[in-house]
């Protein structure tokens, strides 16, 4: 079974950054695809940015330009660099890993890391 521990979160004040890292047991390799996830409460779990190997990344509109995902296969993690933070992106962070094998298709779950981002 895969296991994905994501580490990072915490409070800032608006404007500041915080950096994510999200450490997979399996090799990233073995994924097709990674990425992270956020649900605020009361709200839905929505896309943050996310990238299949060897193809596109994609990123929500409303954190382009702020956020960058990123992987360190040194580390064996994906990353995701938040700059410019605002109190809107103060949710439950997940990281998530999609992987393709013999028919067979699973995506795994990491347990949640908090942003709280205060005005």
């Amino acid at each position: 079974q895969v296991q994905l521990v994501e580490s990072g979160g915490g409070l800032v004040q608006a404007g500041g950054s915080l950096s994510l890292s999200c450490a997979a047991s399996a090799s990233i390799f073995s994924f097709n695809a990674m990425g992270w996830y956020r649900q605020a409460p009361g709200k839905q779990r929505e896309l943050v940015a996310d990238f299949t190997f060897g193809a596109s990344t994609n990123y929500a509109a409303s954190v382009k330009g702020r956020f960058t995902i990123s992987t360190d296969y040194a580390k064996n993690t994906v990353n995701l660099q938040m700059n410019s933070l605002k109190p809107e992106d103060t949710a439950l962070y997940y990281c998530y890993a999609h992987q393709v094998h013999s028919g067979n298709v699973a995506r795994y779950w990491g347990q949640g890391t908090q942003v709280t981002v205060s005005s």
